[in-house]
């Protein structure tokens, strides 16, 4: 089996707002920090799910979004996950109190220090790729618990971030 989801890191001043996710305990991301998205419902598009996940879980609406790439997670015993990686610079609404979110606590966090806070080690993949404004791009992940086992970029390997967990 597999899972369809969306991410979206909204990018403003220099910073991407960011999700801890506390709040569920069966949650594959729990205590991690991440872009906000989520599940994609029947017969969404990956377009039509992150402007529906976005709005639920910060309050706003996109204006300005664009898909950066497709990510495959493999993290044994849940299932792979497909997920549709986008970035976000315009939006209309007010964002939510930071507690308001039923996944965890949002918060604005500089991009120089997001690759300090407990994120996944491919994170720090596509975070570099976004970084580098680089075209759109595949990439698969692989983990035994939270150590990243394998890694590729368009179906090439790739080295294993030093900050591998």
């Amino acid at each position: 089996m597999s899972l369809n989801t969306t991410l979206c890191y909204l990018e403003q001043d220099g910073k991407y707002l960011m999700l801890h996710r506390i709040k569920k305990q069966q949650d594959v991301n729990h205590e991690k920090w991440i872009g906000v998205g989520g599940k994609f419902e029947q017969d969404e598009s990956p377009d039509e799910c992150i402007l529906r996940e976005v709005q639920e879980e910060t309050g706003v609406t996109l204006t300005d979004y664009r898909c950066r790439g497709v990510l495959t997670f493999v993290a044994a015993p849940w299932e792979t996950e497909y997920i549709y990686l986008y970035t976000a610079t315009g939006w209309r609404g007010t964002l939510l109190d930071a507690d308001a979110c039923r996944e965890g606590v949002l918060a604005w966090v500089a991009k120089e220090k997001v690759t300090q806070l407990p994120i996944w080690p491919g994170d720090r993949i596509f975070l570099a790729l976004l970084a580098q404004d680089a075209p759109f791009f595949s990439l698969k992940f692989v983990y035994d618990g939270d150590r990243l086992v394998y890694a590729a970029q368009d179906g090439r390997p790739l080295p294993l971030p030093d900050e591998n967990l």
